[in-house]
């Protein structure tokens, strides 16, 4: 498919919050060495684990997808910081977890990503440092967070993008790119959006109570549920491999539970124009493509990890970050 967005689909991304690119990204090419880096990031977990008798077996043999079952439920615990492209937004130590393999570096780049976005936001692209890779297990076979009772990681809650960064980036045209890298499915935990729910600004979001009983287990936030839209136009986004979805910063979405008995493994990345606040300043992003200077880019995935390893040592001796400008006593949140 072309790769440049025509002038249909900028007008429906304009006029819906969202676009579905039907086949965008080659799967043996563009996502099997993804798949493989995180085989291997896989098993150095399970072989850690094992070593430290976390564990009764390091399930060697088994598929990623049971591999990763087995490995958090005989854990106990959801080792999502360990695959994630990103460092968590509190209590960062010296050595906390994270992969910038350069598969992802790569993914990063992709030229068919870039130049779908490049018909969004122009030539001058950075890579926002808010991106994640989403290992969802089935959530009946997921760890229980003992607190709560709820999983430690199922549904996302109801958000737009623009509500998890701060406000300094309230006016970056930030362009999220979600892409699955195995069929993403309503049973297995698929996006779902609300249609030009671009329009109506940024939504109040809320804290979540620690003790409340939610899908995401107590963490991050949501929008409630009184400035939403109706049920009947919403639209569930079932996409295959090798589909991407773009989405404007301020769509509300979120997902459905993973009911199925396999994971739901996608990215979330998101680009911005150079020169723009990011919304996570504390975090390291970097030219992904530029015709105005193009030795500007960042071409070395060794250097994009060392640059993660440099926020990483300097945030574990730094009291933590502002990320979140909600306030659980608003109103909007009572």
């Amino acid at each position: 498919m072309p790769r440049t967005l025509s002038a249909e689909q900028q007008a429906t991304f304009d006029r819906e919050g969202y676009l579905v690119l039907r086949g965008a990204l080659d799967p043996e090419r563009d996502l099997e060495p993804i798949m493989d880096e995180f085989a291997g990031v896989l098993d150095r977990l399970a072989t850690e684990l094992f070593a430290a008798g976390e564990i009764s077996s390091p399930y060697a043999g088994f598929t990623f997808s049971d591999r990763l079952t087995r490995v958090y439920a005989e854990s106990g615990k959801v080792h999502a910081q360990y695959f994630d492209c990103s460092l968590p937004q509190a209590k960062v130590r010296a050595d906390t977890p994270f992969w910038t393999g350069p598969a992802v570096f790569a993914l990063l780049r992709n030229p068919a990503i870039l130049d779908a976005v490049e018909s969004l936001i122009g030539t001058e692209i950075y890579a926002n440092p808010v991106q994640h890779v989403r290992i969802k297990p089935p959530e009946h076979l997921t760890p229980v967070n003992p607190e709560t009772g709820q999983v430690q990681l199922g549904a996302t809650a109801w958000h737009q993008d623009n509500g998890v960064v701060t406000e300094d980036a309230d006016e970056t045209d930030i362009i999220t790119v979600w892409l699955p890298l195995t069929a993403a499915t309503q049973q297995n935990g698929c996006l779902v959006v609300q249609p030009r729910g671009h329009r109506e600004g940024l939504l109040p979001h809320c804290p979540f109570d620690s003790g409340a009983a939610n899908k995401n287990g107590g963490a991050g936030l949501h929008i409630p549920a009184q400035y939403l839209g109706e049920d009947e136009h919403l639209v569930t986004l079932p996409m295959a491999a090798g589909d991407v979805l773009l989405m404007h910063r301020r769509t509300p979405h979120a997902s459905h539970s993973n009911t199925s008995d396999h994971v739901r493994w996608s990215f979330d990345l998101r680009y911005n124009p150079i020169g723009h606040p990011t919304g996570r300043s504390a975090f390291p992003g970097f030219v992904a493509r530029s015709a105005a200077n193009p030795t500007a880019e960042l071409h070395d995935p060794k250097a994009w990890t060392r640059l993660w390893l440099e926020t990483r040592s300097r945030l574990a001796e730094a009291a933590d970050p502002r990320f979140n400008r909600w306030d659980a006593a608003d109103q909007a949140c009572a």
